[in-house]
C-alpha cells in the first residue's frame, strides 16, 4: 500500500504497535533501527493528515 493511501487510523495503529514493541524490548538492534525509521515515516504521515484535515475544517467553518 502506498503511503498516501494509508489511512490515519491504520498509520496510528502501526505506530502504536511499534512503540509497544520498543517499550517491551521485543525488538533486536537490527529491528529497532528499521522500526524507528518506520515510526518516523508514520509520524510524518499522521502530522500531514492532521494538518490537512485541520485546514479543511477551517475552510468549511470560514465559508459558513
Amino acid at each position: 500500500m502506498k503511503e498516501e493511501q494509508l489511512k490515519y487510523e491504520a498509520a496510528f495503529q502501526e505506530l502504536q504497535t511499534i512503540v509497544h514493541k520498543m517499550e517491551n524490548d521485543e525488538l533486536d538492534i537490527d529491528q529497532m533501527t528499521t522500526q524507528l525509521r518506520r515510526a518516523q515515516q508514520l509520524i510524518s504521515l499522521c502530522k500531514e493528515k492532521l494538518t490537512k484535515t485541520d485546514e479543511e475544517i477551517k475552510k468549511i467553518l470560514a465559508a459558513e
